[in-house]
């Protein structure tokens, strides 16, 4: 049964970080993703993951405008998505540290996107009953986005591991890295909690309960670690983190201003 209690946060300050890790972890994954523009293993599915890389661009975009918007209002100058993607140093990002993790081979990638795009799921449909008409509004058009992205790569993860041994063998790999990054995503840091205190343990639960779905079709065992990686959403990030910063901002910091 979903929680529909969301509230909107009066504090500005905790409403831009909560919206900033929204876009941040939107922005990061479809970076990630966008990475194998050209080099996916078959013509359709490079295709079908750069198409979702540009689903969750424009998720972050919308979310970025938003919060441009909010900080023009608050600080009196004028403030652009592009300044808060391309502008902000690595400790001003607030992604989770499973988006920015390396893609690694196919198998892992899809892993990612799966685990993630699961919890997003979860969430925007609690934040499709925000009292906060903006953020309502990204929701209601993210979900139907996500609700492929987690088709997607539901699939993926069955068809890999439940596949060749080979195939099998990468998704349990790919499961074994990942699983220690998971729990960043599902507890609650300070600036997150007047949005999504009361629903987080139903995203846990819903979550969790979807995960074990897709991994015993797959054939894969489920982890029993439960020590966690965190750090992302207060702006620790991995050694990775910085080489993709000046992958993704190079242009903009070479060329101040540059427009297409």
């Amino acid at each position: 049964m979903l929680q529909h209690t969301v509230q909107t946060c009066i504090h500005s300050d905790t409403q831009l970080k909560y919206l900033l890790q929204l876009a941040d972890n939107a922005l990061i994954l479809s970076h990630r993703n966008s990475q194998w523009c050209g080099h996916g293993p078959i013509l359709e599915q490079d295709i079908a993951l750069t198409n979702i890389a540009l689903d969750q661009l424009g998720q972050a975009r919308n979310l970025y405008q938003y919060a441009a918007l909010l900080l023009t209002e608050k600080t009196g100058i004028t403030t652009t998505e592009d300044q808060l993607a391309y502008l902000r140093d690595t400790g001003e990002f607030k992604n989770c540290l499973l988006a920015e993790l390396p893609n690694g081979d196919w198998g892992q990638t899809v892993m990612r996107n799966f685990l993630i795009s699961s919890y997003q799921f979860f969430l925007y449909q609690e934040l499709q009953y925000s009292n906060d008409g903006q953020l309502k509004a990204i929701a209601d058009k993210s979900i139907k986005e996500i609700t492929y992205h987690v088709r997607w790569s539901a699939d993926w993860v069955v068809r890999l591991g439940d596949g060749t041994a080979e195939s099998h063998a990468r998704m349990v790999q790919a499961l074994e890295l990942l699983w220690a990054y998971t729990g960043e995503m599902l507890e609650p840091c300070d600036y997150e909690l007047p949005f999504i205190a009361k629903q987080s343990s139903f995203i846990k639960a819903a979550w969790e309960a979807k995960i074990a779905a897709v991994l015993a079709e797959a054939n894969l065992i489920h982890p029993t670690n439960d020590w966690m990686q965190s750090g992302g959403k207060k702006g620790i990030h991995t050694e990775h983190f910085g080489y993709l910063l000046a992958e993704m901002q190079f242009l903009q910091r070479a060329y101040p201003g540059l427009e297409w």
